[in-house]
């Protein structure tokens, strides 16, 4: 495998974690755009344990657990305040913690400040892979279950979800909390595969983007995070691909506007998002239908 195509299936796994943890919050009706403050303690946290430059020296296996629970944690203990807010209240109070967190960061000298700070351990895309792999498994399984149900119950209309007995508000506190980990998971996996971290790679732009990994995937299934994530990290890079096969610097050099068009074009003709619980219907009749034929 060349340096290139692993260099893009890395990245292409770490942004379908940090796409499953804003999806389970936006599966309840939450938009979280906070991913880089999730992704900022996940990241500091395995690097401090990881390391040995200042740091506690622990193996990796131990380190990107801890960092996902600690992310957890603290996930849980915000989601308190942050769900009693609403509609674009919750999205900037998700931005002011990303953006109080990274401040937070960039004061502490003990994890390097605005410098950033090392990692030891290196996390290739054989751990990637397998990692990524469970986080896709365990988000389809756990949509199927009855939390999977409530989560979707609560998306679509709290009260009737709270006339049939669901706890609207411990829901949505697990989804967030859950998001945190995978969030927390992301942060950790991402500094052992650079071994290097520093606040500057979670910044506006970041939380943006992760967000429309989400809304242009579609919230309304687990295969919309998925298809959101391969569609933000394969498509520039077919556009760069076509501007070099032309050899068009206008294609080339303007890939990222030729980008920003594509996804307006498709928020407009598909504003639920790619995968929608109609598309799967119609795809599962279908093929029901050519059976029975």
């Amino acid at each position: 495998m060349s340096g290139y195509v692993s260099a893009q299936l890395s990245i292409l796994c770490l942004n379908i974690i940090i796409a499953y943890a804003i999806f389970l919050p936006a599966a309840s009706g939450q938009l979280n755009l906070g991913a880089g403050g999730f992704a900022i303690i996940g990241g500091y946290v395995g690097a401090y344990l990881n390391s040995s430059f200042d740091g506690l020296g622990w193996i990796m296996p131990i380190s990107i657990p801890l960092a996902a629970l600690a992310t957890a944690l603290i996930a849980f203990c915000l989601s308190f305040p942050i769900l009693r807010t609403r509609g674009v209240y919750m999205v900037l109070a998700t931005f002011a913690f990303a953006e109080v967190v990274a401040g937070i960061v960039l004061n502490m000298e003990v994890v390097g400040g605005a410098a950033g700070f090392p990692v030891d351990g290196h996390a290739d895309i054989s751990v990637l892979a397998p990692v990524t792999l469970g986080v896709v498994v365990f988000c389809w399984y756990l949509m199927s279950t009855r939390f999977g149900l409530a989560l979707r119950s609560v998306h679509d209309d709290e009260n009737v979800a709270t006339l049939f007995g669901i706890n609207v508000r411990w829901v949505r506190v697990a989804a967030f909390t859950l998001g945190g980990l995978l969030g927390g998971l992301y942060g950790a996996l991402y500094g052992h595969q650079y071994n290097y971290i520093e606040v500057q790679n979670w910044n506006v732009l970041f939380n943006i983007y992760v967000l429309l990994y989400v809304l242009l995937g579609g919230t309304q299934t687990p295969y919309g995070p998925l298809i959101g994530a391969l569609f933000f990290t394969f498509v520039p890079e077919m556009i760069r691909a076509l501007g070099e096969a032309l050899n068009s610097d206008l294609i080339a050099d303007g890939r990222f506007a030729l980008f920003g068009a594509l996804i307006v074009l498709m928020m407009v003709f598909r504003p639920e998002g790619i995968v929608t619980r109609t598309l799967i219907e119609r795809i599962v009749g279908r093929k029901s239908a050519l059976s029975e034929s």
